[in-house]
């Protein structure tokens, strides 16, 4: 083979390049995700009063004197801002060093709670129509060191020197021996409200309505209701759901008592309820569709005589006791404890005693043993002695329990003796104290 010595190599021959992607010069690059910005957010810290009123009557202010240097009258609890709360009226002073020549009113925590921070105010009402009240107020001013702080349950804010009591008993503010405290207590609370770009309103269930419709509209009835000659036309499953009686009577086997037939003219069963008025029938059939009871003017409507146990909403206490509906009683309990009074009192406890209205017979026992003596002068009162004795076993436990608190055999007895007048001493036993 000849060798070209000296000779110049040829020069290389360049590979092939792959051509270079096309340029879009509109097209812009993708952010990173370090360059995406997030939605802009807020909050807001609100701090606030929830605020509630209570109206303490203290009836018999001469007879409260006289019980000594920091001894108190209690009003009754009540609730503001998740905590129990109660007004102390000291008739004979709360400081020793002032010789009772001052009442002292304070406001107490009455629940557990550390810590609570409140806003107070104290209101003595003019009874003369003037206006002139005495206040005391957190709310009209402000507070250098913020709200007031209680720090545990028995903690107490208010005036050891509220008012001379010889210038309380020349004042406008007693009258009839009766002194009025309003208390409004603003417990401070605070919240985080942060921002909601989008929201929904879901409005209010309307299923009542509904249901209310298909009474009204009669349609796909399958069932009548004789009570007291007056035809009901109905749902069976609209009674069985909310009625267990109900059900057992539709869907049961027949008792042997059960009064029922077909109604050969439309073919609907036919049943017969002997033992209500059909007005009360309307007004329970009203709640089993409607979840409601029919109106306040309906409910307390009597006959002549006034008795509660001739109001639409006693006879509906009954019928939700039989027909077992316990939303029922306890609304009917509810609208029955608006009304509850001195005079009315005893007789409500026998209602409530009947139709085993718990809540409403646990209202009558705490109204009778606070206001007894008033109690036993009523016509109520003697109805119970003669149709319900075994209420005033418990009317006794109920004031023997309350006069335990306070260390008051003696009272308890006397007061046992004031129950049992000549009947059964086994009745009125009160354990001693030991």
């Amino acid at each position: 083979m000849d060798e070209d010595a000296g000779g110049a190599s040829p020069p290389p021959v360049p590979l092939a390049q792959a051509p270079p992607p096309p340029q879009h010069p509109t097209a812009a690059a993708a952010p990173s995700q370090r360059d995406m910005a997030a939605s802009p957010t807020s909050s807001r810290s609100v701090t606030e009063t929830v605020n509630g009123s209570h109206r303490f009557v203290i009836q018999g202010y001469s007879l409260a004197k006289g019980m000594g240097v920091g001894k108190h009258i209690a009003s009754e609890t009540f609730t503001v801002g998740g905590y129990q709360w109660a007004v102390y009226f000291y008739p004979d002073g709360k400081n020793p060093e002032d010789n009772s020549v001052y009442v002292s009113v304070f406001i107490a925590l009455a629940s557990d709670g550390t810590d609570v921070r409140a806003l107070f105010e104290l209101t003595l009402l003019d009874q003369s129509g003037k206006g002139k009240h005495k206040v005391h107020s957190h709310f009209d001013r402000s507070l250098e060191s913020g709200p007031y702080t209680l720090k545990y349950r028995g903690s107490m804010w208010g005036y050891k020197r509220f008012f001379r009591r010889t210038a309380l008993e020349a004042s406008d503010f007693l009258k009839d021996d009766c002194l009025k405290i309003n208390c409004t207590v603003g417990v401070v609370v605070s919240t985080i409200d942060y921002s909601r770009p989008y929201s929904i309103h879901v409005p209010d269930s309307d299923i009542g309505y509904d249901f209310g419709s298909l009474l009204d509209s009669q349609e796909g009835v399958d069932v009548i209701l004789n009570v007291g000659g007056e035809r009901f036309h109905a749902h069976k499953l609209v009674l069985a759901a909310r009625s267990h009686v109900f059900k057992s009577q539709f869907f049961d086997d027949e008792s042997d008592g059960e009064k029922s037939e077909v109604n050969e003219t439309d073919e609907l069963k036919e049943f017969s309820i002997d033992d209500m008025e059909p007005k009360v029938f309307k007004a329970m059939l009203h709640f089993i569709y409607r979840d409601t009871l029919v109106d306040d003017n309906e409910l307390g409507a009597s006959s002549s005589d006034g008795s509660i146990f001739d109001t639409l909403a006693a006879k509906l206490l009954a019928a939700a006791d039989k027909y077992h509906l316990p939303r029922l009683r306890l609304l009917c309990e509810s609208y029955l404890c608006k009304g509850i009074s001195v005079a009315s009192v005893a007789s409500t406890l026998a209602l409530a005693d009947r139709h085993r209205a718990m809540e409403l017979k646990a209202v009558c026992l705490k109204f009778s043993a606070e206001n007894l003596s008033a109690v036993m002068r009523t016509d109520g009162f003697i109805y119970l002695k003669d149709n319900c004795p075994s209420l005033q076993s418990e009317i006794l436990k109920t004031v023997t329990g309350c006069e335990d608190q306070c260390s008051s055999i003696g009272k308890s007895q006397s007061v046992c003796g004031q129950l049992s007048d000549g009947g059964d001493s086994s009745v009125c036993r009160v354990r001693q104290r030991t």
